[in-house]
């Protein structure tokens, strides 16, 4: 194990760690030359095309005799739950940031996470070849946030290459060997996600491994991403998973180099997989140990289940798809261990399932890839967050949709839950943010200095209004420069209401939503403008509406498409026409009584995105 290194790359989106990643495997010859290609670690085309990294991904490299075990991965804070156990399988973390944009909030965030995991920091800046780099006044930066000297801080290009070599022989030098591993996980359990691996020393011969991640292939069944930290595994071995007690032999064991790549042997402190052969779904889980069959030695603590931030139902265009839909987030939750799904049916919709995700990012994701991987087309409601109510009768009760939302008038009480946030904003740009934390009901807990320049800006704020378009807004209102970071708080007392949209006089549960009292007026007039702009119009007059505090709150009139049914006709008595029209007036007033409302997908769609 000496001549074992194992790290990842953490750090705010966009800062460059795919793209170091990529050169890393370059001066490794870990893939040849002529196969490169940018974002080579991305494998999914949803991450090439947005430039972003949505799955955390483990490569081998061999370099100086070394075998070096790193973890990409993702950096927007709707996938942290991916940062937090690709960081558990590993003993250090170079945390890079991007010299053009200087410490963000999410950088925070997971250099927190890696600390409280006692992870090496090897602290890097990147892009030091831009125009725009400020190289000096960075390094002083995260010199002061890791209390380090400025010499410490190792300078990079992901683009040109530039100093990648030296950051590689300074993580040999200063990430440890994967020795003593329990011992030193013990020490450092992160609660909020329930990291943290079991001292129990056992019998060297006996293998332990901790599951990060895993997949299904139709031919070979859960392929499941594990971290040793006791023993060794080769093919053929009978093995079981600590938590199902399900027994399976290792048809199969392998490094990723970056493409899976069967391998004689995974020893302790290695990072690999294994196929299992198991087909039926349930057996494995990330957090999982896997042991010898039958060994009953104990299990590693493994990871606590995330919570959800954000709730939507997805229901099939057709109810044909329904099977296809429940199959594919079975098969998506494989490889996304942080979605959680439950079915429900609704009067208008038929069935569908209600989803748990992490952000609004991450519910986009999760639908982007249903609609590609498994060629669904879907509804989607308008994500909403997790309510508690009393209603009259003394019952309280946790909503989790805003069609199950009570009546106006059975409510006494509701609870939601709030925020503690981060931002960070360059001084110039604090007049123009203070309105949008007012919009948004925040409150400033504090601001300090974080550099020069630059505002730390604490926030406490409901999760609803974070959810309410506050990232672009924030965005926008700092031209792009502030970013924000966030933990879940307690509940408090809320002054909410139900929206319903209706059309034709019925209410559409995907286009409900929970919205303030004082915004129900003006959050009615927007859905219902919107609603009235897309919506194709029918064959008859369609009456529009926004429904909230117990009255009609705004309305218009979807006007029917029409038809001249006298075109074939010419000359004759006027007459003639003016029966044939009345005739089709008296139709249209007969399907007013009768007709349904056809909502096509993308009336769903444009309704959920944010303004």
């Amino acid at each position: 194990m000496q001549q074992i290194r194992n790290f990842s790359i953490i750090a705010h989106i966009d800062h460059g760690k795919s793209t170091l990643a990529d050169r890393f495997l370059e001066l490794t010859h870990t893939i040849e030359k002529r196969k490169m290609r940018e974002q080579v670690l991305d494998s999914m085309d949803l991450e090439r095309e947005r430039g972003i990294t949505i799955k955390m991904q483990p490569v081998r490299m061999s370099y100086q005799g070394y075998e070096i075990n790193l973890i990409d991965t993702p950096g927007h804070i709707d996938f942290s739950y991916e940062v937090s156990r690709a960081l558990t399988a590993v003993e250090g973390a170079v945390l890079l940031v991007d010299a053009t944009q200087g410490v963000q909030a999410q950088t925070l965030t997971t250099l927190r996470t890696a600390r409280e995991l006692g992870l090496v920091i090897v602290p890097a800046i990147s892009k030091i070849d831009s125009p725009l780099a400020q190289v000096e006044d960075v390094k002083t930066q995260v010199a002061k946030l890791l209390d380090i000297s400025e010499d410490e801080i190792l300078l990079c290009s992901g683009r040109t290459g530039e100093g990648v070599e030296a950051l590689l022989n300074e993580i040999i030098e200063r990430v440890p060997p994967p020795s003593n591993v329990l011992e030193k996980f013990a020490s450092h359990s992160l609660s909020a996600y329930g990291v943290g691996v079991h001292v129990q020393q056992t019998s060297p011969e006996l293998p332990r491994a901790l599951i990060f991640d895993f997949q299904y292939s139709d031919h070979q069944g859960v392929i499941v991403y594990l971290r040793m930290f006791e023993g060794e595994i080769k093919k053929g071995d009978a093995l079981e998973f600590a938590a199902s007690d399900k027994k399976f032999n290792a048809l199969e064991v392998g490094i990723f180099a970056p493409k899976p790549t069967p391998a004689e042997n995974l020893a302790s402190g290695s990072i690999g997989y294994i196929v299992t052969g198991i087909k039926e779904p349930g057996f494995a889980r990330v957090g999982d140990t896997i042991r010898a069959r039958s060994s009953k030695t104990q299990p590693l603590s493994g990871y606590a289940e995330p919570k959800p931030v954000v709730w939507a139902s997805l229901y099939p265009e057709s109810q044909d798809d329904f099977a296809l839909l429940r199959q594919s987030l079975t098969r998506l939750r494989l490889s996304d261990s942080s979605l959680s799904f439950e079915e429900e049916s609704s009067g208008v919709l038929g069935r569908g399932f209600r989803c748990g995700l992490l952000g609004m990012l991450h519910l986009e994701i999760v639908t982007e890839r249903l609609r590609r991987e498994a060629n669904l087309a879907l509804i989607v409601t308008t994500p909403s967050i997790t309510y508690e109510v009393e209603t009259r009768d003394g019952k309280r009760k946790t909503i989790y949709s805003p069609s199950l939302f009570p009546e106006f008038g059975e409510i006494v009480k509701v609870w939601e839950p709030f925020v503690s946030a981060e931002i960070l904003v360059p001084a110039e740009y604090l007049g123009a943010l203070m309105p949008q934390l007012y919009e948004h009901e925040a409150l400033v807990e504090s601001t300090a200095t974080f550099s020069e320049g630059r505002l730390m800006i604490q926030v406490l704020m409901p999760l609803r209004e974070l959810m309410r378009n506050f990232f672009d807004k924030l965005k926008s209102a700092s031209s792009g420069y502030a970013s924000i970071s966030y933990e879940l708080r307690e509940l408090r007392e809320a002054d909410v209401a139900r929206l319903d949209i209706l059309v034709a006089d019925e209410p559409v549960p995907a286009f409900t939503r929970i919205v303030a009292k004082h915004r129900a007026y003006d959050e009615a007039v927007a859905a219902v403008e919107k609603l009235y702009k897309i919506l194709p119009r029918q064959m008859f007059t369609t009456k529009i509406q926004g429904q909230a505090l117990g009255r009609i709150l705004a309305s218009r009139s979807l006007s029917a498409r029409a038809k001249d049914v006298t075109q074939h006709m010419y000359g004759g008595d006027i007459t003639r026409k003016m029966k044939l029209r009345e005739k089709q007036k008296k139709g249209k007033k007969k399907m007013l009584g009768r007709g349904k409302v056809n909502i096509p997908e993308e009336v769903f769609l444009k309704m959920v995105k944010s303004e």
